[in-house]
């Protein structure tokens, strides 16, 4: 079946569009971004201002149209950290459903965790064993660690690249105080998570996934995504702290013209290469491999695990399957849309 994920996050509002059947990958059709950078539409009261739920609504309106053009049957709809710190996110959601038909499912932090950590399961695959996933997004930090297809520890914490940005470097290039003192805001912020983290075993394979950390490798020499998403990408330890040396000096202006960094996030690229590389040093990890699945995915994986169990209880003389603690994932159907 084809199904569409619109996933409004503190950026960018993406819409993925992809064939899909339980069992098989995931085949994009076709991607769509918007720059909305809604965790900069707040007031000073935390609340998302009207200019950015119109702006929210707009776009949201345009995917809606764009799904039902590429034949979706389906479209899974999410907001992630922006929408959740908003104080005025349910008035903003009901807008939302009011104007275009589209039901947002706000993701807790944990919930980004598990799904992000079951796209890099499935991508990695049993044979990676103990898999611990990092993912810096622009409102929060998301780590996990387990053995199984739901880890056994997952914690988000408010440390994404856009949120530090705003609230610690006021200059650009940052100057060597702000950077510092930034550091040591990320490490303190890491101690306990990391801890529990590494209570529950040592990993057999750390996992990177986002936006950021793939900018990051690029930089420190890892393969173009024109190479294609099989090939292997590392970011290490060594490599980052020279790519650090080399951005914290640039303006946001000059990073955006580097391959591999978009403009919509140059300016946040230096806070999210601090974090990463902050979490690498508190989990003890010298490198990470690069997994080209992430949240998107993983609302996917889990929608097409759901629908598995539906049809199979539909089947004369099968058991229905065990209920799950984990909810199937964002949804709104495009017919219940149009019937609107």
């Amino acid at each position: 079946m084809r199904l569409g994920v619109l996933d409004v996050g503190s950026n960018t509002v993406h819409l993925l569009v992809v064939d899909a059947h339980h069992g098989g990958p995931p085949l994009p059709q076709t991607s769509v971004k918007s720059v909305l950078r809604l965790a900069e539409q707040m007031d000073a009261r935390g609340k998302i201002t009207r200019e950015g739920a119109d702006h929210v609504i707009r776009t949201v309106r345009e995917a809606v149209a764009s799904a039902a053009a590429m034949g979706c049957e389906d479209l899974m709809a999410f907001a992630t950290s922006a929408m959740r710190d908003a104080s005025n996110s349910v008035a903003v959601l009901n807008r939302v459903h009011a104007e275009t038909g589209v039901t947002l499912d706000v993701l807790s932090g944990e919930e980004e965790a598990i799904l992000t950590f079951l796209a890099v399961r499935r991508w990695c695959g049993w044979s990676a064993g103990r898999l611990l996933m990092v993912d810096v997004g622009g409102g929060s930090l998301e780590i996990a660690s387990g053995v199984n297809e739901e880890p056994d520890v997952a914690v988000s914490l408010p440390l994404g690249a856009g949120r530090l940005t705003r609230s610690w470097l006021a200059n650009d290039p940052p100057r060597s105080r702000e950077l510092e003192t930034l550091r040591e805001h990320v490490v303190e912020q890491l101690v306990e998570p990391t801890r529990k983290l590494r209570t529950a075993g040592a990993p057999d394979r750390v996992v990177g996934t986002s936006k950021t950390i793939r900018s990051l490798a690029r930089l420190s020499g890892a393969a173009p995504s024109s190479a294609g998403p099989r090939v292997r990408r590392t970011l290490t330890d060594a490599g980052l702290r020279q790519v650090i040396a080399f951005i914290s000096r640039m303006s946001a202006e000059d990073l955006a013209e580097l391959e591999g960094v978009s403009a919509s996030r140059s300016h946040q690229l230096v806070a999210g290469a601090l974090v990463v590389q902050a979490t690498m040093h508190a989990l003890d990890v010298d490198e990470m491999d690069l997994c080209p699945w992430a949240l998107r995915e993983g609302v996917i994986l889990r929608r097409l695990d759901w629908l598995d169990g539906i049809d199979r209880m539909a089947q004369p003389g099968r058991r229905p399957p065990r209920r799950t603690r984990r909810k199937a994932g964002p949804e709104c159907t495009l017919r219940d849309h149009e019937a609107q």
